[in-house]
């Protein structure tokens, strides 16, 4: 009864690892990283290029998220692709509440992630002022392979157990800022004379 007890308030973490529970915890943690199911949240230019990442190029099922579920309750990834504003952040704040334990987000494009260049009382200034953010992708928009390295990047967070122990401890995401990926310039600005 203590050990049922144990594993029930605690989970693997109830157990005394041995070989067998030492192993079964990583397989768990393994298959959680690698069956990720993004909902659809696009709301801005970044989403052509969310939809662009799920395209026969670039190819998700490859990393088990061939899959955009269109009902948050068979999604564990939120992906915020576009600007937010403050009508719709409610409605992202309920899908984030309807989605499945544990879940994640990665924000997509200097507009959700900061407001962008939509510095206004409209916009919401960062998603993560409405749900815990775990990765950012930086760009206007981020291409694919941005939206690819801060997924992967998510994988290997989750594998680790990290995000996990990072929500427990703090009640917040990550906030991993992951590095452009798709050859897009940093832009310059240059003064007038």
């Amino acid at each position: 009864m203590g050990l049922i007890t144990d594993v029930r308030d605690h989970g693997f973490e109830g157990l005394e690892h041995n070989f067998l529970t030492g192993k079964l915890e990583d397989f768990v943690k393994w298959s959680r990283a690698r069956s990720c199911w993004p909902a659809t949240f696009g709301l801005a230019c970044c989403a052509i290029e969310m939809m662009a990442t799920g395209a026969a190029h670039y190819d998700l099922s490859r990393y088990g998220m061939e899959v955009f579920r269109a009902s948050p309750r068979q999604a564990d990834l939120m992906i915020v692709a576009g600007r937010l504003s403050q009508k719709m952040a409610p409605v992202l704040r309920q899908i984030y509440d309807q989605m499945m334990e544990p879940k994640w987000v990665i924000s997509m494009g200097v507009c959700a992630s900061s407001g962008g260049m939509f510095n206004n009382y409209a916009i919401v200034q960062g998603v993560d002022q409405i749900v815990p953010v775990d990765v950012y992708a930086p760009g206007c928009p981020p291409g694919p392979e941005t939206l690819m390295h801060a997924i992967f990047t998510l994988h290997d967070l989750i594998q680790s157990g990290e995000l996990t122990q990072r929500r427990e401890a703090t009640g917040r995401g990550a906030g991993v800022l992951v590095e452009q990926r798709d050859g897009q310039a940093v832009p310059v600005i240059i003064g007038s004379r």
